[in-house]
């Protein structure tokens, strides 16, 4: 009964369903890619989640790990270029259909050195990077501020006789506090702090700096970092929190050309966060969509049962979901487009590019 009114509906289909696949997805190869990179994850027992939901938090997290080893493996495998190849690494990771607490090590962490960074910078840390010699996160958000970047009160103090930047949490709202990967499993960050010399604030900077160490994991001197706790979903997700007590950086500091750059992994952020709320919502609708189409309710007629999908009440909730998910997709893609453009004009040092 079910597959039979499955087919019914889709036989009901005004449109090339082939072709709009091949749309969403950028083209027909493009599926073909997606569909292989699905199996890797699909058709592995490595990546099962049948008791998802019976699992602690505790318990959780562990498996998110053991996820993410596959993950990595997967990518050494496949030969995936995660500093270049962000479609294909975003790719898997949906796949996994966890929030893996490595992922602010690709999101945030290896963005942000590999598009602010120096020529000298990359040369040092993508290796390690990609190489998984060590493990980021990007520290920004703070109890008492977050997309406000201005009233950030982390401070990094240029002292001048020692010639070094010195990184303090000089208040209890300066606490870093929600960033993902930072509980449990990095051992670096980027830093956003407020940059002082002589006594005059230069406004947010980025810092590279070492948390953990990398022969014992254990917080660093100076470093006081941990999980947040319980939280209403993100069960594999470390979101954690960090002070820091008169920590110094290694390397030496390169400010950006144009303060501006500073934000551009966060817009990179906010850009994902369109293109995955619409995956999530056709997801959903989808599911909602097909359980009204096999789902019968109520004899309106002797012998006849409808789906729940005929009634116009249901479609009235469902539809319009479908219609967002569709939106949010193409001004995702148009928002990356964009992203990627002042990049681009950027790293060949047109700053004009960037408005205010």
């Amino acid at each position: 009964m079910a597959t039979s009114s499955l087919i019914t509906e889709r036989s009901r289909a005004t449109f090339n369903v082939t072709e709009l696949i091949n749309l969403l997805n950028g083209g027909e190869q493009q599926t073909k890619r997606r569909k292989e990179i699905e199996s890797w994850v699909y058709e592995s027992p490595a990546f099962r989640k049948g008791d998802r939901f019976q699992l602690s938090r505790e318990e959780a997290y562990n498996r998110a790990l053991e996820i993410s080893q596959h993950v990595i493996k997967l990518i050494k495998q496949k030969k995936i270029d995660i500093v270049s190849n962000n479609q294909d690494t975003a790719r898997l990771f949906f796949s996994t259909g966890e929030e893996l607490p490595i992922g602010l090590h690709f999101g945030m962490f290896m963005p942000v050195i590999r598009d602010q960074g120096t020529e000298e910078q990359k040369r040092k840390w993508l290796p390690l990077i990609q190489n998984y010699k060590i493990l980021g996160t990007y520290a920004q958000t703070e109890l008492g501020h977050g997309t406000f970047l201005r009233g950030l009160e982390t401070t990094a103090t240029y002292d001048v006789s020692n010639r070094k930047f010195i990184l303090n949490s000089p208040t209890i709202t300066s606490t870093k506090w929600w960033p993902g990967s930072l509980g449990k499993t990095s051992n670096h960050a980027v830093v956003a702090a407020q940059l002082y010399t002589k006594g005059k604030c230069y406004g947010v900077h980025m810092f590279i700096v070492q948390l953990r160490s990398l022969k014992d994991h254990r917080p660093l001197p100076g470093v006081t970092v941990g999980d947040i706790g319980d939280k209403i979903g993100f069960d594999t997700m470390d979101n954690g929190f960090l002070r820091l007590d008169n920590v110094t950086p290694q390397g030496d500091y390169v400010p950006p050309a144009n303060p501006k750059i500073t934000y551009g992994v966060m817009t990179l952020v906010r850009v994902n966060i369109v293109r995955e709320a619409s995956l999530l919502l056709a997801a959903a609708s989808t599911i909602a969509i097909r359980y009204s189409a096999v789902r019968h309710q109520t004899e309106i007629r002797p012998g006849e049962e409808p789906p729940v999908l005929d009634y116009v009440t249901q479609q009235y909730k469902l539809f319009p979901q479908v219609a967002t998910a569709f939106a949010f997709h193409f001004v995702g893609n148009y928002m990356l487009e964009t992203y990627n453009h002042v990049q681009s004009a950027v790293s060949s040092g047109k700053l004009d590019v960037i408005t205010e």
